[in-house]
């Protein structure tokens, strides 16, 4: 079992810039691939950005040259790093752990990013 506990939400005036940070417990962390999805009122629950297990990342093309993913195995935490907030990248932002083909998938429990105008 992984838990997971995102940090470093708020509220930032657009432009601005946040780091989220998801800290996960347990010895696996380094065989998962980690992820950080965003919902926001009303929508589905969609990928922003991912980081592989050797450091491959890929991002959702709306962030793609605003946002990083990186990871450190040596603390058991990922962390996106957010610039040039726009008001819709407001949402709560969900931290993701997996590792599919061993049926691991986990959540931690959110945290909100309001960019606001």
């Amino acid at each position: 079992q992984v838990q997971l506990v995102e940090s470093g939400g708020g509220l930032v005036q657009a432009g601005g810039s946040l780091r989220l940070s998801c800290a996960a417990s347990g010895s696996i962390f380094r065989i998962l691939t980690m992820g950080w999805y965003r919902q926001a009122p009303g929508k589905q629950r969609d990928l922003v950005a991912r980081i592989g297990v050797g450091g491959s990342t890929n991002y959702a093309d709306s962030v793609k040259g605003r946002f990083t993913i990186s990871r450190d195995n040596a603390k058991n935490t990922v962390y996106l790093q957010m610039n040039s907030l726009k008001p819709e990248d407001t949402g709560v932002y969900y931290c993701n752990a997996n590792k599919i083909v061993n049926g691991y998938n986990y959540w931690g429990q959110g945290t909100q990013v309001t960019v606001s105008s």
